[in-house]
């Protein structure tokens, strides 16, 4: 009996094409904007599928496994896994996967370019024209930052944080310091970072801080009140890792109270929806989380979430396994 594999959004054609090349049975929900987790289950449910592809939007716990208890493979099209509850998945004997490390340049070039924008004061400019009120040249108008000789504090080195302190450090003349649970000789050797074994210390000293960490019961509010409070009124935030990593609420009163000069985010706590004021701010840039939205990364993704599959079902390993 040929497998069947159920995707609960259509993600790019060479990973579905992949697994039917298999001789698998793929059947793609026809969601385009995220499903409810109603609406997983009912998708599951349509067949007795031997193995799920889901999207990082997908809400995946106790009650999608119990509906499909013959997939014992879960693939996240995502580097991210916070939509997986993960003891649930322990507790059934599921596979979880994710798609590590495809992501990482569109994201890291995703953050400069928010710290890029902030530093510029680009999309102030562009609304200041288009608004009509450009009058001129003037020597005081949208005055920016500089970026070389500026401080970067990197919270997070796995290959996008890695990726960041490359580019800042090399393209942008920047000083690099990062923060992680554990130290990373790889990006001090590439990029000349230096380790703060204090994340408390990288916020005080940084001009910029941009934040690459998983999310975790660890890392939920990382950047909270307090260590917002610690960072230099003029410094920057960037987030492109996962919203709920900052307080969000605590961000907009820290922007709004001048507390930093200005934050770029790709995510957000709530995501969709905005915490109150926050769109409301000229010194944020936001972003519909499109970090990596880019062909080569999302077909990238797409590979290999199918050939987590793949393996799995042909080997009983799969290639990136998380549990």
């Amino acid at each position: 009996m040929n497998k069947k594999i159920c995707i609960t959004r259509a993600i790019p054609d060479i990973g579905i094409t992949m697994l039917r090349d298999k001789g698998y049975e793929v059947d793609v929900a026809p969601y385009i904007d995220p499903p409810t987790k109603e609406d997983i289950i009912a998708s599951v449910k349509a067949q007795p599928y031997d193995a799920v592809i889901t999207l990082p939007t997908d809400p995946i716990d106790s009650e999608v496994f119990d509906a499909v208890p013959t997939a014992k493979i879960f693939a996240n099209y995502a580097v991210g896994f916070d939509n997986f509850n993960s003891k649930d998945a322990k507790d059934r004997g599921v596979t979880l996967t994710n798609a590590a490390g495809t992501s990482s340049y569109c994201v890291a070039e995703h953050a400069m370019a928010l710290i890029l924008a902030l530093s510029t004061r680009l999309v102030e400019g562009d609304r200041f024209v288009k608004e009509g009120k450009y009058k001129g040249w003037s020597p005081s108008l949208l005055i920016g930052t500089d970026l070389n000789g500026k401080t970067v504090g990197i919270v997070g080195t796995g290959k996008i944080g890695e990726k960041v302190a490359e580019m800042a450090g090399h393209s942008f003349g920047m000083r690099v310091v990062y923060y992680d649970i554990v130290r990373n000789p790889s990006i001090e050797k590439n990029s000349g970072a230096e380790f703060i074994p204090s994340l408390e210390e990288v916020l005080k000293m940084s001009d910029i801080v941009t934040i690459h960490v998983p999310l975790n019961n660890a890392t939920r509010h990382l950047i909270n009140e307090d260590r917002l409070k610690l960072m230099k009124p003029t410094a920057l935030i960037v987030n492109t890792a996962r919203g709920p990593v900052i307080d969000e609420v605590a961000l907009v009163k820290a922007l709004q109270n001048k507390q930093i000069a200005g934050a770029g985010l790709d995510v957000f706590e709530f995501e969709p929806k905005l915490s109150s004021g926050l769109a409301d701010l000229t010194n944020v840039i936001l972003t519909p989380h499109i970090a990596s939205a880019r062909p080569t990364a999302r077909n990238e993704m797409a590979v290999a979430a199918a050939s987590n599959v793949i393996s799995f079902l042909e080997t009983g390993k799969a290639i990136n396994p998380l549990l």
